[in-house]
């Protein structure tokens, strides 16, 4: 039965082990190649996480028009994963990468690519393989909108066909990036992240973030953040160099493969009861108004008076040949 001391003893084995691997990993890439038109670099530096320090080593080597690098990671349990690749520059402005990728597991995935960039803007396309035979493709896009401005889509398609669709955007001022982006998901489901990261000493960098995974109704929120150290030598000439064993965070897989963690388990959420509704009473309109005629008054009465006459009696008498008997007049 192992001992406590027993399983410390064996990780920190594992951990001298996985060094002395990278220190000769360094020391074999530089070393060959080494000659007078050999450029290269190695850097190394520690990420203090949530979970732990995570410390790596990276070295690369340019000449000819190429460049080569290799380097690994070791995560806080000494368990060691690898990359390597090559880029090349076929004609102004094209490229073209491929290399290989081992996981703690010892699995790899072989992934390839060519880039084109004109105008500010570059556009990558490439591909990776799994172990077990089966292939994903992705499509990218990064554009420089303005100096310290990049805004970036892309799609990847995965084995069984499926497409999740992804856009960020990124804005650099003083020793600050800021970035945030959205992934919508093959599933229907949404991914929104954003974080940045600041250069607070020479080598040591500060970095944060969240991410928001939407999947129907439920949603869960992740927030993060690492303090990363690095050192990088440059070499020219036929000079070796040995890198510190120092570690940086794995390096981002490929952008042709994107690896989406499973949702997590749905949370409970609670729904308020609709607040009760008010009873609206609306008065009924007033009655229409009555228009009344008002005639105009009679215009008035003109009293006349008549002032009589006295009545005068006349005898009878002729009027020529007619008889006119007594009459008043």
């Amino acid at each position: 039965m192992k001992t406590r001391s027993t399983f410390a003893s064996e990780a920190a084995s594992n951990k001298s082990r996985a060094r002395h691997l990278l220190l000769v990993a360094t020391a074999a890439a530089l070393t060959l190649c080494s000659s007078s038109a050999f450029a290269g670099w190695a850097r190394g530096g520690t990420a203090y996480t949530g979970r732990g320090e995570y410390q790596g080593a990276h070295v690369g080597s340019c000449g000819g028009g190429s460049c080569s690098h290799a380097g690994g990671v070791e995560n806080p349990w000494g368990r060691v994963a690898t990359n390597s690749g090559t880029v090349t520059r076929t004609s102004p402005g094209q490229f073209s990468n491929s290399g290989t990728a081992y996981g703690p597991n010892d699995r790899s995935v072989q992934h390839a690519g060519d880039t084109s960039c004109a105008g500010g803007s570059c556009t990558h396309d490439g591909s990776a393989t799994g172990p077990n035979g089966k292939t994903a493709t992705g499509s990218d896009t990064v554009t420089r909108t303005a100096p310290g401005q990049y805004s970036s889509t892309g799609s990847v398609t995965g084995p069984n066909g499926n497409t999740s669709t992804h856009s960020a955007s990124t804005n650099c001022a003083g020793y600050t990036c800021n970035r945030s982006g959205t992934v919508n998901t093959a599933n229907g489901g949404t991914v929104n992240h954003s974080g940045s990261a600041t250069s607070v000493a020479p080598g040591v960098v500060v970095t944060s973030g969240t991410a928001t995974t939407t999947s129907g109704s439920h949603s869960t929120t992740v927030v993060g953040g690492a303090t990363v150290t690095s050192g990088t030598t440059v070499v020219t000439g036929s000079t070796t160099v040995v890198a510190a064993p120092v570690i940086v965070p794995p390096p981002p897989p490929p952008s042709s493969t994107v690896v989406i963690a499973p949702p997590p388990p749905p949370s409970t959420v609670v729904i308020a009861p609709p607040p009760p509704v008010k009873t609206v009473v609306v008065a009924p309109p007033p009655p229409p108004v009555k228009t009344v005629y008002i005639a105009p008054p009679p215009p008035p009465v003109k009293t006349v008076y008549v002032v009589p006459r006295r009545a005068i009696w006349i005898p009878g008498h002729y009027v020529g040949a007619v008889w006119i008997p007594a009459h008043w007049a």
